[in-house]
């Protein structure tokens, strides 16, 4: 009996872990220079590592070895303490849209740009399964139409909009 419930156990996590939802797609084409820079962090779903996270940026730049680097950063609300991480992206494909992320090496995570606004002013990322999501901006503060355009697709493709924390820029 106890090795069903532990087999039983281990298919559950590992569907419940793998899940997609097909209708998560990214955008056709990103361009990466005008993509590279930095971006401010307008709403997420709230993770550990950014748990007690204001300020929050992210500036991506390319390396030597054509990866790119990634530097996100935060202030803690709690403590005002100056937190960064520093990880590297490579593009999965000619489209630059869907990336592997790692901020702890050997392990990558999906890193899919959903959005992207035609001026490269807002994008929002995420990665098939939904259990992270991003909207970024290249201003501190998103208007209010862009914000609303964001929602509306957003709610479109049944992401849970209560679960966003609107992140605090000062």
């Amino acid at each position: 009996m106890k090795n069903i419930l532990f087999i039983s156990l281990t298919i559950f996590i590992f569907t419940a872990c793998s899940y997609k939802d097909p209708n998560i797609k990214s955008v056709k084409k990103v361009d990466l220079d005008r993509y590279l820079g930095a971006w401010y962090e307008i709403a997420r779903y709230e993770h550990s590592f950014e748990k007690d996270c204001k300020n929050v940026t992210a500036t991506y730049s390319v390396k030597e070895n054509n990866e790119i680097k990634v530097i996100n950063r935060c202030t803690k609300i709690t403590t005002n303490e100056k937190t960064e991480a520093i990880g590297e992206a490579y593009a999965i494909d000619n489209s630059n849209s869907k990336l592997k992320v790692s901020f702890f090496w050997p392990f990558y995570g999906d890193y899919w740009i959903i959005m992207l606004d035609k001026n490269y002013s807002y994008a929002v990322v995420s990665e098939p399964s939904k259990k992270y999501l991003w909207i970024l901006s290249r201003d501190k503060k998103l208007q209010e139409k862009d914000k609303s355009i964001i929602l509306e697709k957003l709610n479109s493709l049944n992401y849970d909009l209560s679960k966003l924390i609107w992140t605090v820029q000062d």
